[in-house]
């Protein structure tokens, strides 16, 4: 029967990938991928980004050209509908005697000599002819029904944009910020307060602020007429230095929630950045606590509760779990260290410290269970466990998405990340990622028009693209992988981290300036432990309030996964070829697209052959590690016998004296923690026994984590003058962290290890008159080894120079082979102390087109013209020095 044998095909296809020989148990036979909503989608996102900014009339101008052609499109297809739908004109039929009725234009019947086929053909050919017919027709209609769609969709994103892009310029707010006014705002807070990271800026780091976000409400300009409004602002404070050093109990303003009213008297500024969401700028000075003039909200401060629970739940774990497990839970990120950020940055793990769909999609996998098995009978989970039904499962669904909501605040980070969660989850859990595009491209859609800034933001289109990537890219490449022998789990996991990178990689570059290698590496190796973190951290975010003996275990529990997530980010991140810099601009996003789809296209061809691939991933392997062995082969660096090298760390100052194998004194840190340990680990330094910081100017010692990370340190040696303060401080919290002792440096003092000896010629000792700044209480070494000397001025002033020509630890002083020319090369140097010490190579380390000028041409042309070569780390990069006596070895990175 042909009927029958048609419903035979179908089965067979929908049971044809079954490894049941009875079939599957549960058969789904899906239609390709609907792509319906992903114009509107696109385009809603293009208008809403460019209307933010567009003046009104252009608005209003595409809003009714929109309008007018979707409704003539829309009309056109529905006269056409109509007419097809009204029954058509019935020919006439006449009687025959044989009583057979037939149309009155039917042509003489064919001769009988016609064969069955030949009209059995014909036949064939109208139906087909029909079925084109009606197939052209639902194709024009589908069309314009498309076109109509996509252009009410940018006319809604034109209308959303353009009214939010008026917020930003409408009251009285960006007109006094033009003006600098200083006023008197009420204003509600909307975001948690947040401290500013540590920036350096030249020999003093910058002062920590406290950023909040939130909305004027009153205004009472410089004429004290008040005026009510309501315009997006960002309020910054001064912080005290004990709210950098801690949040809890630090500045009252880090204690703000949501929703709170405040009164202050600020400095209205323009908004620095174009196209945020912030009309203007508030400067609050002084670091005294907030005129608080309205609570917050019941659900904020029960949300606060809650997170000021988990908080404290954490607060006796170590010092990297208890940064992440808030910041895993609820995007809580106050207590991470800034050193412990980059480290995410650069192995891409950024994700985990945010609100992410990851977050949510876990939560919710653990009350339906396996989402493979989301829709069946045999459903695992808390929910069937506890015999709750599907759709009470459901409605718990939706209360823990609401909680998730409220306790990581309803933000519109917060918000896309319930959505692009949910979706994820739903397509994982359904089996039906195909279908799940459309579900996709709907959320898309919907939040764009909800909050036209999301259009601008790269974190939406990070997320976007993820989430994309986990439902188009992954479930293909995951069954490559298994084809060629890869197991499920394995598959699966290897699918998603490359498929993310894939696609996020070109816009982190734009982001970042750089690509990282270690990316899909240390997602994979963390993967396993981001669930049981998470749900613990929940866990200890619920029984917080209620029992926090219990949630300090569960925070005990979860601290081990914590832990190995903040270990693996950072043994990443301290691979020397863990990133290669990259264009941070759109055109290098594009070079970047090229050249991962010609991996990929080239990986698909190395899968066919094992051998090779374990070739290119050992290949790999030692490009990221670059054993010193092997790097000094290929790149000369560090050349052999080297004695002093100066590394490259910006505008700064970090010296390495070798003295063993592995053995080094370190001279300064530098600015940069990061620069610090990239040269140390180039120059194979894991044992130092002495860290000398010659003052506490930040560009000395602000990168001292760095060069403490991962080494044995025996001892600190600074300057007895303790300025700036909270670089002091800075110094001896880092070296209380490690337990490591800090001594003082005085002149007289004398010291060697191994091959390397070295004497303190600077400060005096305490009866010496004080220095007149940082500059002039800098320790100077004269350093010998393996007969070179080298002599090292730290930032000395001319005043303090000419004081240590004088000084009996200076008297003697001759010519040395190196000088490591004082304070980055300025133009404030004592000419008679260049003639004196005569150097053979003078070295500078200064940052590239640093804004002082450093090195001043009048102290370049000064060494010179004494005989000396000179190297500086701006031109030259890190230097280091072998040989010695009349044989002086010089190379450069």
């Amino acid at each position: 029967m042909p009927g029958g044998a048609q419903w035979s095909d179908r089965r067979s296809g929908v049971h044809a990938t079954s490894d049941n020989p009875l079939g599957a148990a549960h058969p789904r036979q899906e239609a390709p991928t609907d792509l319906r909503l992903v114009p509107p989608a696109l385009a809603a996102w293009a208008t809403a980004a460019v209307a933010l900014e567009a003046p009104p009339g252009w608005v209003t101008g595409v809003v009714i050209v929109c309008v007018v052609v979707a409704g003539g499109l829309l009309a056109t297809q529905r006269g056409r509908t109509r007419s097809e739908s009204q029954p058509r004109h019935q020919p006439q039929l006449s009687h025959r005697p044989n009583h057979q009725l037939e149309p009155s234009h039917q042509p003489e019947p064919e001769p009988e000599r016609q064969s069955e086929r030949a009209r059995a053909r014909a036949r064939e050919l109208a139906r087909q002819s029909q079925r084109g017919g009606a197939w052209q027709g639902r194709w024009r209609s589908w069309t314009k029904v498309s076109v109509a769609a996509v252009l009410l969709c940018v006319a809604a994103a034109a209308v959303s944009g353009g009214l939010h892009g008026a917020d930003l310029r409408r009251g009285p707010v960006p007109e006094l910020a033009r003006q600098y006014a200083q006023v008197t705002a009420e204003a509600e807070i909307t975001s948690d307060p947040r401290l500013t990271r540590p920036r350096i800026k030249g020999d003093h780091a910058a002062p920590t602020a406290i950023l909040v976000n939130a909305e004027v409400r009153r205004v009472e300009k410089p004429d004290g007429t008040a005026v009510e409004t309501r315009t997006p602002v960002l309020l910054t404070v001064d912080a005290g230095a004990r709210a950098v050093r801690e949040r809890q109990g630090g500045s009252p303003w880090l204690s703000l929630l949501p929703s709170t009213r405040v009164c202050v008297t600020a400095r209205v500024v323009p908004a620095l950045g174009d196209g945020d969401r912030i009309a203007a700028v508030l400067r609050v000075r002084g670091s005294g606590p907030p005129r608080v003039v309205g609570p917050p909200s019941d659900t904020q401060r029960f949300a606060g509760e809650l997170r000021g629970g988990l908080r404290a739940a954490t607060d006796g774990l170590e010092p990297d779990a208890r940064a992440l497990l808030p910041g895993l839970v609820v995007g809580d990120t106050s207590r991470v260290t800034p050193e412990l950020d980059e480290a995410f940055k650069a192995t891409d793990l950024t994700h985990l410290l945010a609100v992410s769909g990851a977050n949510f999609t876990i939560v919710l996998a653990l009350l339906i269970g396996p989402p493979g098995r989301a829709q069946q009978a045999e459903r695992r989970g808390l929910a069937p466990r506890l015999g709750i039904p599907l759709r009470a499962t459901a409605l718990f669904g939706g209360a823990l998405t609401l909680g998730f909501v409220i306790v990581c605040r309803p933000d519109p980070s917060v918000l896309r990340a319930a959505a692009c969660g949910s979706i994820a989850l739903l397509a994982i859990a359904t089996g039906r990622r195909r279908s799940l595009i459309p579900a996709l491209a709907t959320a898309v859609l919907v939040l764009v028009l909800y909050d036209p800034w999301l259009a601008r933001s790269y974190g939406f289109l990070l997320s976007v693209l993820a989430t994309g990537a986990l439902l188009t890219l992954a479930p293909r490449w995951s069954s490559a992988l298994r084809r060629r022998g890869v197991p499920p789990r394995l598959a699966e996991a290897l699918a998603a981290a490359g498929a993310a990178q894939a696609v996020c990689a070109p816009v982190v570059a734009v982001l970042s300036a750089r690509v990282s290698l270690v990316a899909v590496p240390c997602n994979l190796l963390v993967e396993f432990a981001v669930a049981p973190a998470t749900v613990l951290g929940f866990a200890t975010l619920a029984a917080a309030p209620w029992a926090m003996p219990v949630a300090k275990a569960l925070a005990w529990c979860a601290s081990w996964p914590a832990g190995w997530i903040a270990d693996i980010a950072r043994a990443g991140a301290a691979l020397p070829g863990g990133g290669v810099d990259w264009p941070g601009s759109w055109a290098g996003a594009l070079l970047l697209a090229s050249v991962i789809a010609v991996v990929v296209l080239v990986g698909r061809r190395l899968l066919r052959h094992p051998w090779l691939s374990a070739a290119c991933g050992v290949l790999l392997l030692l490009v990221m590690v670059q054993p010193p062995p092997l790097t000094r082969v290929i790149t000369g660096w560090p050349p052999p016998g080297w004695r002093f090298a100066m590394c490259d760390v910006g505008q700064g100052d970090a010296t390495v004296l070798a003295a063993g194998d592995g053995t080094a004194v370190v001279v300064d840190a530098g600015p940069d923690p990061v620069l610090a340990d990239r040269c140390l680990r180039a120059l194979g330094i894991t044992r130092i026994p002495l860290v000398v910081l010659t003052h506490f100017h930040a560009d000395h010692v602000a990168g001292l984590p760095g060069v403490l990370r991962g080494r044995s340190v025996g001892a600190i040696e600074t300057t007895g003058f303790e300025e700036p303060l909270d670089q002091a401080e800075f110094v001896h919290r880092q070296a209380a962290a490690r337990r490591i002792p800090v001594t003082r440096a005085v002149a007289g003092e004398r010291r060697r290890t191994g091959a390397l000896d070295w004497q303190v010629l600077w400060p005096p000792p305490e009866r010496a008159p004080e220095p007149e700044g940082p500059n002039d209480a800098s320790v100077t070494l004269l350093v010998r080894s393996a007969g070179l000397t080298l002599l090292m001025l730290g930032d000395l002033e001319p005043p303090a120079q000419q004081a240590l020509l004088r000084s009996p630890a200076g008297a003697g002083l001759g010519t040395v082979d190196v000088l490591k020319v004082a304070h980055h090369g300025s133009a404030y140097q004592d000419p008679e102390l260049i003639r004196r010490v005569a150097p053979r190579l003078a070295v500078i380390s200064c940052g590239a087109d640093n804004p002082y000028g450093h090195p001043a041409p009048s102290t370049v042309a000064a060494l010179r013209a004494g005989g000396a070569a000179v190297l500086r780390t701006d031109e030259d990069g890190a230097v280091a020095v072998a040989g010695g006596g009349e044989r002086l070895l010089v190379a450069r990175d």
